[in-house]
């Protein structure tokens, strides 16, 4: 890191947070602090040095995704999800595997020098979306609930779900140059799930008993200290799982399952956690870091492969699963085909891709470019469309008759999950 780069990485934020309070909307926060970061990274002003293989750069973007996944987790209503359960179960259950099977598919055409495990690798990082960058569709009431459900739920709950995914693909794309046999992977699969689970409702539960057993209080010294208490769960769940060889992204997640049912927040599921706020601050230093990282690589080794596989990562290998998911549910094509655009792809395939750079796989740097590109192209595609789509889909729905689809399945209450990553007030 430059000499700068403190002052830098505090004034853009500061910087978006006084261009919200004026204009609010007016620019994406994805887009606005990826760009940040490439004119401060070492193509711009060089204030801020980082490699993609920075240690400081992992540590950023795990810390981010575990607070993320446990704030998400935290904020699941169990009883109002399962009024509208459907339509997140068909992209989970079905979209999912066939996103991640079609990913893989178009990675052994268009990228040939990647084994069939390399290959999955690369299809798993970019399985995962992130409702960061869909804020603008997923926070839309002119919308249908459960279509906004539908979306939030799925991107607040396939992070995790890729995790022991990229834990089994990353054995089988080592076992070559390490000489895994296939009980050693078993073993390394068992253990990041296990372990992950274990330690996730180990931290989880202690947390919420402290929750539970700590009222709120008027008193500032002791406001304080439970103000601290859902990032250190998370961070408890996490650390507690690493050491073990368990998956610190899946212990998160279930800590904040367990935090948020046993611990007592269903008060006002529209209060934001700590955890959340921290959360969100982090976010904008990874796409920071992302655009002072990523940028300058791409810039020398992007190739049309891996901009044609990119393309199709953001159509065809998303649009088609989700497509083939919601058969059945007499939704309109103009919404099959909304829900199917409106995959981003951010954080997480960011955090997986860092953690892939670690991993001696062959073509580590083919699998790294491409999903840099990806995620570039999401943040800017996404971001400047979400708006527009938004507003013609709202309109299209109120045009036309009712159907039975996913369009008029109302639950009875919108689960918060990840549409509040960015902060309504920044």
């Amino acid at each position: 890191m430059g000499e700068w780069a403190l002052a830098a990485l505090a004034a853009i934020v500061l910087g978006y947070i006084a261009l919200q309070t004026a204009r609010p909307g007016v620019v994406a926060p994805a887009i606005a602090f990826t760009a940040a970061g490439f004119v401060v990274g070492t193509e711009g002003l060089d204030w801020v040095d980082l490699s993609p293989d920075a240690g400081a750069l992992r540590v950023l973007a795990e810390a981010t995704l575990a607070l993320v996944l446990f704030s998400d987790a935290s904020r699941i209503d169990l009883r109002a999800l399962r009024d509208g359960y459907a339509l997140p179960a068909r992209l989970l259950g079905i979209g999912l595997p066939l996103t991640i099977a079609a990913g893989t598919l178009a990675a052994l055409v268009v990228l040939p020098e990647l084994s069939p495990a390399e290959a999955l690798v690369l299809g798993i990082l970019l399985a995962a979306t992130d409702a960061a960058l869909g804020q603008a569709v997923v926070s839309d009431e002119r919308l249908p609930v459960s279509i906004r459900q539908g979306l939030n739920v799925e991107s607040g709950l396939n992070d995790g779900l890729c995790v022991p995914a990229l834990v089994i693909a990353l054995a089988l794309a080592g076992t070559a140059s390490q000489a895994l046999t296939g009980s050693e992977a078993a073993r390394v699969v068992a253990e990041s799930i296990g372990y992950g689970v274990l330690m996730g409702a180990v931290a989880g539960l202690a947390a919420a008993l402290v929750q539970r057993r700590t009222a709120p209080s008027a008193d500032e010294e002791r406001a304080q200290w439970r103000w601290l208490l859902s990032p250190v769960a998370a961070a408890l769940a996490y650390g507690l799982a690493t050491p073990l060889g368990g998956s610190g992204f899946i212990a998160a997640f279930v800590a904040g399952i367990l935090f948020g049912a046993v611990g007592g927040l269903r008060r006002d599921a529209r209060q934001p956690l700590p955890a959340q706020d921290l959360g969100a601050l982090l976010n904008a230093l990874t796409f920071i870091a992302f655009g002072a990282a990523f940028m300058k690589p791409l810039l020398e080794r992007a190739s049309w492969q891996i901009g044609l596989y990119a393309l199709l990562s953001l159509t065809v290998v998303r649009m088609v699963p989700v497509a083939l998911a919601t058969l059945g549910t007499r939704s309109s094509p103009a919404t099959v085909a909304f829900m199917g655009w409106f995959g981003p792809r951010g954080l997480a395939s960011i955090v997986f891709a860092v953690i892939v750079l670690e991993e001696s796989t062959p073509h580590a740097t083919t699998i790294v470019d491409a999903t840099a590109v990806t995620v570039t192209a999401s943040i800017l595609l996404h971001g400047l469309s979400a708006g527009p789509l938004t507003r013609r889909l709202a309109r299209r729905l109120q045009r036309r008759p009712p159907r039975t689809g996913v369009e008029t399945a109302e639950p009875k209450v919108i689960v918060p999950v990840a549409g509040a990553r960015w902060p309504r007030h920044v």
